[in-house]
């Protein structure tokens, strides 16, 4: 059974850092792309970043030059590094696998459970 288990989140003031964790365990094979999301209350769910195993990276304009994504291939582990937060920043954090290739086929939209990221002012 393939899981994604987020981590690291937690309450930091504006200007502070955390840094985001997702593992992804099973019978993995590959996956290409993992990608971080993120949802406020009362917001929809948005996209915050994303990365391949070739490093190509993709960000959201609203954390460019702030957050950075990076990924342990050998370890299926995306993390995410995210400096000078701010209180918009509070949501909570996702990371998602579009698709993962196992032992046993293709698995797709894989999600972790999500680590809750607090900013205060």
């Amino acid at each position: 059974q393939v899981q994604l288990v987020d981590s690291g989140g937690g309450l930091v003031q504006a200007g502070g850092s955390l840094r985001l964790s997702c593992a992804a365990s099973g019978s993995i094979l590959s996956i290409d792309v993992m990608a971080w999301y993120r949802q406020a209350p009362g917001k929809v769910r948005e996209f915050v970043a994303a990365m391949t195993t070739a490093d190509r990276t993709n960000y959201a304009d609203s954390v460019k030059g702030r957050f950075t994504i990076s990924r342990d291939n050998a370890k299926n582990t995306v993390y995410l590094q995210m400096n000078s937060l701010k209180p918009e920043d509070t949501a909570v954090y996702r990371c998602n696998a579009p698709e993962i290739v196992t032992d046993s086929g293709l698995l797709y939209d894989r999600w972790g459970q999500g680590t809750q990221v607090t900013v205060s002012s």
